[in-house]
């Protein structure tokens, strides 16, 4: 291979390795997601999500929620929801009342989990018959 030849072989492969680095370490012109946006509809999204996950979802007993609030979650700051209830387990006996708390990413609920008196003992609760008054879903 002759001294110009190689020349131009190695600029080639040096322009296609820095086109390779601005595809992925460049700027993106996509805007960056707004993490921490108030979740629309958050008692209904949080009600079919619960229609979904309960493992009986009728007969609720004294449920209770809170209005989105941001919350310090490990290291970040995220809305978080606080609910409330008493359901039924799989041998249709009530549980007891347990705090749990919903977490939402981008407007979106992403977690729920049980709630530590820090994040729900002190949490502005209401009524939330919604709950109370659900339904099976109708696949089942």
């Amino acid at each position: 291979m002759t001294a110009g030849l190689r020349g131009v072989v190695l600029a080639t492969v040096l322009a296609v390795v820095l086109a390779g680095c601005s595809l992925f370490g460049g700027k993106s012109s996509e805007s960056p997601v707004e993490v921490n946006v108030l979740p629309p509809n958050y008692r209904a999204a949080l009600l079919e999500f619960l229609r979904t996950h309960l493992t009986d979802q009728t007969n609720v007993r004294d449920a209770y929620i809170s209005e989105p609030m941001l919350q310090p979650i490990g290291a970040d700051t995220r809305y978080v929801v606080c609910a409330r209830f008493n359901s039924k387990d799989g041998y249709g006996r009530y549980t007891g009342s347990r705090d749990n708390i919903a977490i939402y990413f981008a407007g979106k609920l992403t977690q729920f989990v049980s709630a530590t008196r820090e994040q729900c003992g002190n949490a502005p609760y209401q009524r939330f018959p919604e709950l109370e008054t659900l339904t099976k879903p109708a696949s089942q």
